[in-house]
């Protein structure tokens, strides 16, 4: 009598195993760049919007202000704002997130260029 067996033998199994190890190896690397990079896009969105802000007290108070309270601002969970210098000619401002240690700078107006940003209003980040 011949029994017939059916089913995946040992070796089978661990090339299996082995080719899913090679995928992973390769796919878990790009999806942590894709965290700091959604990190990062955070980061630049809220000294834009901080930008918009910051026009809007200008508008009223004829000044740019430190305070994050007096502009209404509120940044993204897990970022960092801090305005570093504000005039009424201009102001300065970085981004940091908890989990990255990159950091985004903003400056605007006569204010002095901070971090890696050189040109006025663009948002930079090293």
């Amino acid at each position: 009598m011949v029994k017939s067996r059916r089913g995946f033998t040992l070796i089978e199994l661990l090339i299996v195993v082995v080719i899913i190890g090679i995928l992973a190896s390769i796919a878990i690397p790009k999806f942590a760049n894709t965290k700091e990079k959604t990190y990062i896009a955070a980061m630049k969105s809220d000294l834009r919007n901080l930008a918009t802000a910051e026009e809007a007290f200008l508008f009223d108070s004829l000044t740019y202000t430190t305070s994050l309270v007096m502009v209404n601002f509120q940044p993204t969970v897990g970022n960092t704002i801090v305005i570093n210098t504000a005039t009424s000619g201009g102001w300065s401002a970085t981004a940091s997130h908890v989990v990255t240690t990159k950091k985004c700078y903003m400056f605007y107006g006569n204010a002095a260029p901070i971090g890696t940003a050189t040109q006025e209003g663009k948002v930079s980040c090293s």
